[in-house]
């Protein structure tokens, strides 16, 4: 079970996130939704202590997570990688094993076995000796995802994985998430995507620096509750997205 208890990050001064709290199980995917600077990325960097959170508990297993981050995978977003860095996607995806061998041991049989069966769930063994810069937005995605499953990690963090990926992608996305969530995976998701993609969550957060609504995604795309976050009116097109998204739901 992961436990985040009045999680609340200032920048400057400046209210990030406020009092966020809620509990994942074991075989949920989690949606985190929300608009532009509504603090998303901010809960899951808060969570794993890559920002200062001015209060709040977060705990996995019933210890502290940062006590857990061995269990953890954490997938940022693509903007805040450096593509122009000379490594191999077979590397990248290695990088997993990490703490498995030590920085300076070469990587066990089981090791190599785990990251060639991570890059062929994800579709990528091919360009395995590939640059990571020389490919497309979604085929980074999907070594980054490879990467995550090579950890073995029993609670996923991904911040926006669906940005700027292609339809192939995104439907690997799911697949690979179905199978974690069968797993008894805990998948928190931070997205801005609506439609379709959203009746593959168990439960949706919808944030503005503060918890708007969680629960069934029917029961968190209401009207009342999208005014709210986004700041709309009644004859928004966005009111009648969120309708379209429902109904999808």
């Amino acid at each position: 079970m992961l436990e985040v208890q009045n999680l609340a990050v200032n920048y400057r001064g400046v209210c990030a996130l406020w009092n966020v709290s809620f509990r994942l199980e074991p075989g949920q995917l989690v949606g985190a939704i929300g608009p532009n600077g509504a603090g998303k990325s901010t809960l899951i960097k808060a969570m794993l202590g890559l920002v200062p959170a001015t209060s709040g508990v977060v705990k996995f297993q019933g210890r502290a997570l940062k006590q857990r981050l061995h269990c953890c995978a954490y997938v940022p977003q693509r903007s805040q990688i450096d593509w122009d860095y000379p490594v191999t996607v077979w590397t990248v995806v290695m990088m997993a094993r990490t703490a498995h061998t030590g920085w300076f041991r070469s990587p066990s049989r089981q090791s190599r076995d785990i990251v060639a069966a991570a890059l062929e769930r994800v579709g990528m063994w091919q360009l395995r000796h590939r640059q990571i810069g020389e490919l497309s937005g979604g085929q980074q995605q999907r070594v980054f995802l490879a990467r995550a499953i090579a950890q073995q990690a029993e609670l996923f963090l991904l911040d926006e994985p669906l940005a700027g990926i292609d339809k192939k992608t995104e439907t690997i996305i799911f697949q690979i998430f179905a199978e974690l969530k069968a797993e008894g995976k805990i998948l928190l998701v931070s997205s801005h995507e609506w439609g379709k993609p959203l009746h593959h969550y168990d439960r949706l957060l919808l944030l503005n620096q503060r918890l708007i609504a969680a629960g069934y995604p029917q029961e968190v795309m209401s009207i009342e509750n999208i005014q709210r976050a986004y700041g709309v009116g009644e004859h928004s097109p966005l009111i009648n997205e969120c309708v379209e998204t429902v109904y999808v739901c």
